[in-house]
């Protein structure tokens, strides 16, 4: 993934210790993603949404990510506005197909984003030129950048905002801790909103069905 690494797959045993070392160097993306979900909590709470975005792997966790939003991580809440632009299938097939292939989210970018808003953009590689543009177009239009990559520095990185840049050799371990600064994120968001434990079949009435 990067110039002067080993290039070699860990296998087995290698590859959870590849993630656990760079667990060693995580602790300022713990804090980060966490600011990041009470920053979260108060745009979404007045009204603003969330816009995700991601390739391969990134697009599945941005879709994960919106999916926590529109439904709930853990414990009852009210759903809240959250846009994956990578699972516009049909708008992303119209858009490559008429517009130059770095458009292919900045266009949704900029359909679908309003002043206040926030986009998350995730890249293990910090250099895909797709999001790149997004978080350009994005901060164009008022839109808070947040970016999930890779070692730093990269093109993503500087684009965004704020970028929670994950110091790791292999695009899997990238990917494992992204999808664990999206839960955190996802739990700094639920704390800052006071959210109450979930109901449980005691004391939710029981559906009554005809005789």
């Amino acid at each position: 993934m990067n110039a002067g690494r080993t290039t070699f797959t860990p296998c087995d045993h290698e590859h959870l210790a590849a993630l656990i070392a760079a667990t060693a160097t995580f602790s300022p993306c713990v804090e980060l993603a966490d600011r990041w979900g009470a920053r979260l909590g108060e745009v979404l709470d007045h009204g603003s949404r969330l816009l995700a975005a991601g390739n391969g792997g990134s697009a599945a966790q941005a879709q994960h990510l919106t999916a926590e939003l529109v439904g709930r991580y853990r414990l009852d809440r009210r759903p809240f506005s959250a846009i994956c632009l990578s699972a516009e299938t049909s708008t992303l097939t119209a858009v490559v197909n008429d517009y130059p292939p770095e458009e292919l989210f900045a266009r949704q970018v900029e359909a679908h984003g309003r002043e206040g808003d926030v986009l998350v953009l995730l890249s293990t590689s910090g250099r895909s030129p797709n999001v790149v543009e997004a978080a350009r177009r994005g901060r164009e239009h008022g839109l808070t950048v947040w970016a999930l990559t890779g070692p730093a520095p990269n093109p993503l990185a500087e684009a965004a905002h704020e970028a929670l840049t994950v110091d790791a050799e292999y695009t899997a371990t990238v990917q494992e801790l992204h999808l664990v600064a999206v839960h955190i994120l996802c739990a700094g968001l639920d704390r800052f909103l006071g959210v109450l434990p979930a109901r449980t079949s005691e004391d939710v009435p029981p559906v009554r069905r005809p005789a």
